[in-house]
């Protein structure tokens, strides 16, 4: 359960190299999602051939994946029910410049990923590409430890994340001390990554993938979505540089699964964007329109060990509730820096909505809501209210009378200010 995933790692390259050295030609191993593990330079004339590069390997190299239009390009020849070595034809159409040979990668009858080969002339012999699916396999028994590894590892951490404070979580605590090994003393973080686009509990990234990470497993969110948390070591809980690298590649991880799962993916500044359009600034429709746009990853602050983790999970997924209601936050945000939402997302649910507010919330008064809000923001100064709203001050007063009218709030107290204030901003989440 201790497994040490950078030896995996390094036994993947040494194989990959392995079957390079067998054939004479550049190999590269993907796990069955298309996602690069290893790839092998052979010394060779081909690869001072630009062909050699054609874009689909260019991409696979450079971005770790292929796109799912290339997937499902290659799985149509039958890659994913083949036991033997697949030839594939080039096509310009589809980026492919070089014919490729498949040697699916399978453990026990199931196919966890595939070695690429690069059609040469002349080609393999009969006999070296049987020696090269009998390091396939061996690369395929890799694969099954790794999966198990990680599947033990996500039990334990979802065990921790869940259990109730007490015997029960220092039980789940003392369990994944024990499987991380050394890797469990160092500076920790968790990033919580929500909602994550599959309904599958099970579909989740794997932890070799993601920088940094030392475990990871899928937790629900809301009624019916799910979240991925992701356990990720730093140097120090000083440096962000790590978590911040984690929470770019989660951000691309989930933007594939949304595509894979046949919805478009759109980037981080697209979907910042898109709720900007959308006039995503007034709380009655802020939390639709911008969760609608993509997901929040959030951060929770750096602890030493894992005694902390049930606290360091709660800070990350108040990181994402506020990121996804606050586009001002951006698609990534660290708890430390969230604000006053570090103590509205510690609300009970049913403080969601105050009555005083309620009125002001309808659809109907959407403009007053926003109104007040920006009006709150800028601490209650007219001049620069106007200015942010675009409105003369005399329609600003107009509609701060109005909100009067309906909370029965006095905008000149400041504790009716602060309620108010605070009433806005929870209904955002």
């Amino acid at each position: 359960m201790a497994a040490d995933f950078k030896a995996f790692k390094g036994d993947y390259q040494e194989l990959v190299d392995e079957i390079s050295e067998l054939l004479g030609v550049p190999a590269t191993l993907e796990n069955r999602d298309f996602e690069l593990i290893a790839f092998g330079a052979y010394d060779s004339d081909d690869e001072l051939d630009p062909t050699a590069l054609d874009p689909v390997r260019t991409r696979s190299i450079l971005t770790r994946r292929s796109t799912a239009t290339v997937r499902a390009w290659f799985e149509g020849f039958g890659i994913t029910r083949a036991t033997g070595p697949v030839r594939i034809p080039p096509s310009t159409e589809a980026g492919v410049y070089r014919g490729r040979i498949c040697l699916p990668v399978r453990h026990r009858g199931v196919v966890l990923g595939y070695v690429w080969l690069l059609e040469g002339d002349p080609g393999p012999t009969d006999a070296q590409l049987a020696a090269a699916m009998e390091v396939a396999g061996r690369i395929g028994a890799l694969l099954a430890d790794e999966a198990e590894a990680g599947a033990g590892l996500s039990r334990e951490l979802r065990a921790v994340l869940t259990a109730e404070r007490g015997w029960q979580r220092d039980m789940a605590v003392a369990e994944l001390r024990t499987a991380l090994g050394p890797r469990a003393d160092g500076p920790l973080t968790l990033v919580c990554v929500a909602p994550w686009p599959s309904a599958d509990p099970d579909d989740a990234p794997a932890t070799r993938t993601i920088p940094h990470a030392a475990a990871l497993c899928t937790l629900p969110w809301g009624t019916s979505g799910q979240s991925l948390a992701v356990l990720v070591r730093l140097r120090t809980t000083e440096v962000s540089a790590p978590v911040q690298t984690a929470a770019a590649r989660l951000l691309k991880e989930a933007e594939g699964a949304r595509g894979a799962s046949g919805s478009a993916a759109r980037g981080a500044g697209a979907r910042v964007a898109a709720a900007a359009a959308a006039g995503v600034t007034g709380p009655a429709g802020a939390a639709g329109a911008a969760a609608g746009a993509g997901c929040a990853v959030g951060i929770g602050d750096p602890r030493i060990g894992l005694a902390d983790l049930g606290t360091v999970w709660q800070e990350a997924s108040a990181a994402a509730r506020a990121a996804l209601a606050e586009p001002r936050f951006g698609p990534v945000v660290e708890w430390a820096r969230i604000g006053p939402y570090r103590l509205l997302t510690a609300l009970p649910p049913q403080a969601a909505h105050d009555p005083v507010v309620g009125a002001l919330l309808s659809p109907a008064h959407r403009e007053l809501t926003r109104t007040a809000e920006v009006y709150l923001d800028c601490a209650g100064q007219a001049g620069r209210t106007a200015a942010e709203l675009g409105i003369h001050r005399q329609t600003l007063y107009y509609r701060l009378s109005r909100v009067e009218q309906l909370t029965g709030l006095d905008l000149d107290d400041g504790e009716d200010r602060l309620l108010l204030h605070m009433a806005l901003k929870r209904a955002r989440l």
